[in-house]
């Protein structure tokens, strides 16, 4: 291997959002972060979704149509 081509790896803290830190690895000074493992809905077991464009909501629509993405639904009938 090359001498000093690599960068230098440093313990430092990681910073979440919700408050809990944590040490790691890294070649960056700071990391912080929005979710970690402690407030993350899969290891907390809480439920929730975080949809700010109503992506979720539109594809749940979708799925109780049973219309697949791309394709247009049967036309509407006039009354």
């Amino acid at each position: 291997m090359k001498k000093d081509i690599h960068p230098e790896l440093k313990l430092i803290t990681v910073t979440c959002a919700c408050g809990e830190t944590f040490e790691a690895y890294s070649v960056r000074d700071k990391i912080q972060v929005e979710i970690c493992s402690q407030c993350h809905p899969f290891f907390t077991g809480k439920k929730r979704v975080v949809d700010t464009a109503g992506r979720v909501e539109r594809f749940r629509q979708r799925a109780a149509q049973g219309t697949q993405y791309g394709q247009k639904s049967a036309p509407k009938k006039k009354k």
